[in-house]
C-alpha cells in the first residue's frame, strides 16, 4: 500500500501544483494591452487610432447611461468576447477579443476558461469606468 505522503505529491504534480503560477493580467492592464489604442486611456473614444477607423469607437464610460443607468456587464462581455457583434461595427472592426486572448493563452492550460476570465476581468474594469449611472 502507498504511503499517504507518496500519494499526495503524485496527487498535487497530477493537479500541476508543483508549476510556478502564472501572474493573470489584471482588467486595467488588459484594458490599456488591448482596449486603449482606440477607445482611449479613459475610455472615451478618443485613442490614438481612433481618426483612423471607418467609425468612431464608442464612448466606454458612456455604457450604462445609454442602458437606463444599469451596467449590463453580461452584454459587454459577450461583445467583447465576441457571443454578441456590433451592428455599429458593421463588419466588426473591433477584434473578437476571446479569440485573441486564446491565441495568446495556446498551449497552456485551460485556455477556454482562462479566456472567459480575462473578458470577465476586462468586463469589470469598464464597469468602474461608468460616468453618470448608478
Amino acid at each position: 500500500m502507498p504511503r499517504p505522503a507518496t500519494v499526495a505529491l503524485v496527487l498535487l504534480a497530477a493537479l500541476g501544483c508543483g508549476a510556478e503560477p502564472r501572474e493573470e493580467p489584471t482588467g486595467a492592464a488588459l484594458y490599456a494591452r488591448h482596449c486603449a489604442a482606440c477607445h482611449g486611456a479613459d475610455g472615451r473614444g478618443d485613442g490614438p487610432v481612433a481618426p483612423a477607423l471607418a467609425r468612431a469607437p464608442a464612448d466606454l464610460t458612456a455604457l450604462a447611461r445609454g442602458n437606463g443607468g444599469r451596467f449590463d456587464a453580461a452584454r459587454v462581455a459577450a461583445v467583447i468576447d465576441g457571443r454578441s457583434p456590433v451592428a455599429g461595427h458593421g463588419s466588426r472592426e473591433m477584434p473578437v477579443w476571446g479569440v485573441v486572448f486564446e491565441e495568446e493563452l495556446s498551449g497552456e492550460r485551460y485556455v477556454g476558461y482562462r479566456s472567459i476570465e480575462r473578458s470577465q476581468r476586462l468586463t469589470e474594469y469598464l464597469a468602474t469606468l461608468q460616468v453618470g449611472s448608478e
